[in-house]
């Protein structure tokens, strides 16, 4: 067996075997703690309450379980099954030139891999979020959600991939340089762009309109030294009735956007530590942070990438009898991620220290009791599991656990 046939495999193989694993803990830790609900949220959820999160985690559990396997044989079929350079030699045959058969070749992939998930994406919304009383999504709105998200491809990504492709058939050894600049630009802009331009074309954003809530977001926003195109109320309970809160854009293009399922749920007092919690992330500097990370990752994602591309091995090793630019493309993209997820718990630590900073920051500015209630009605209204299964939490959870977010915080309103 090929050297690099080898190592993919057994990359793969752990990988699988990991999250299989991972999986089969976090079942078998939030089944044992279903009967129970936690002491220090035995005054705040019912056990009926507990026992729904823990029903809705472990169904998604189980079907993620189901699709993490779907996706590893997909992925073995696109590779060494043949069916990356069965497309490839399918348009080949067309004789569109380099780019035009890369962006065909492309187009495909993304297309059919598209049809694939869609299964999967309609059980999660027509199954297992009906059976928990949380969607209200009718068939006809996720059809034109596809057929709104198809255009902003054929719109936005078309010409981006053709781009990228040009670029790196034009511009010599350092084409990675010339596609980071692209790549990271065209991220800026749809960072800036989204929304007022994008976000619009599936909700309905308006401004808030209660008073007195306005005054008390609008004095927070001035003690934190926030600047803001306005704080809008979007129409989230179209879709589901989860809610959440979260911040948009770049520059002067910044919005606030809150769930109106939210809105509806917390007091004024619980909605402002909410989003002073989001205010920590920009005050201590997550999202720039954030970007730089992405940036870098992404400039050494190219490098090597480059690399790769100028090794036969990585073709012949994957099923591919052609070498190509756009082939190299696609193999990069669907394999990278069978490396990448053993960093996926660094991560979720530095995500972590985040959400600590933040509630710090939110308990300095407002009631960390107000935080701490509202997280708790946040817990309860999405049916988050209060009893995650440690291991798997840190690899995969970007906020700390419950009992853990709500201590800490407890913590800092006893200090302050």
């Amino acid at each position: 067996m090929p050297y690099f046939t080898l190592v993919f495999l057994v990359f793969l193989t752990l990988s699988v075997l990991a999250r299989l694993w991972l999986a089969r803990r976090h079942f078998n830790h939030v089944s044992q703690h279903r009967d129970h609900v936690p002491s220090e949220f035995a005054d705040s959820i019912s056990l009926a309450d507990h026992q729904k999160a823990a029903d809705y985690t472990t169904t998604r559990t189980r079907f993620g379980m189901l699709e993490l396997l779907v996706d590893s044989a997909i992925l073995l079929a696109w590779t060494l099954g043949g069916g990356l350079n069965a497309i490839d030699t399918l348009w080949q045959s067309f004789g569109l030139g380099p780019i035009g058969t890369g962006a065909a070749v492309m187009i495909s992939i993304l297309l059919v891999m598209g049809l694939l998930d869609l299964p999967f994406s309609l059980y999660r919304t027509f199954v297992i979020e009906v059976r928990f009383g949380f969607n209200r999504t009718t068939l006809k709105m996720f059809i034109t959600d596809l057929a709104k998200g198809a255009a902003l491809f054929a719109i936005l990504g078309i010409p981006l991939i053709l781009l990228v492709l040009w670029l790196m058939q034009t511009t010599g050894d350092y084409w990675w340089l010339y596609v980071w600049i692209a790549w990271t630009g065209f991220g800026l802009l749809i960072s800036w762009a989204y929304p007022t331009l994008i976000a619009p074309l599936f909700n309905r954003f308006t401004p808030l309109e209660n008073e007195s809530l306005k005054q008390r977001i609008q004095a927070l926003l001035q003690r934190s030294g926030f600047q803001s195109k306005g704080v809008f109320v979007m129409d989230g309970s179209r879709r589901s009735s989860h809610g959440n809160a979260y911040f948009t854009g770049l520059g002067r293009n910044k919005r606030i956007v809150f769930f109106d399922t939210l809105i509806n749920k917390l007091s004024h007092e619980q909605i402002e530590s909410v989003l002073a919690h989001e205010l920590g992330h920009f005050k201590r500097k997550h999202v720039i942070k954030g970007l730089i990370l992405s940036v870098i990752y992404s400039l050494l994602a190219l490098i090597l990438l480059a690399w790769l591309m100028k090794q036969d091995w990585f073709y012949s090793n994957l099923g591919v009898t052609t070498p190509s630019v756009h082939i190299a493309l696609m193999l990069f993209i669907m394999v990278g991620p069978v490396f990448s997820f053993f960093i996926q718990p660094l991560l979720t630590w530095w995500s972590r220290k985040h959400e600590f900073e933040a509630d710090e920051f939110a308990a300095q500015q407002t009631d960390a009791g107000n935080l701490v209630t509202a997280l708790v009605s946040l817990y309860k209204e999405n049916a988050n599991t209060l009893t995650p299964d440690p291991l798997h939490s840190a690899v995969y959870d970007s906020h700390p656990p419950a009992s853990v977010r709500i201590a800490h915080l407890n913590a800092l309103s006893h200090a302050h």
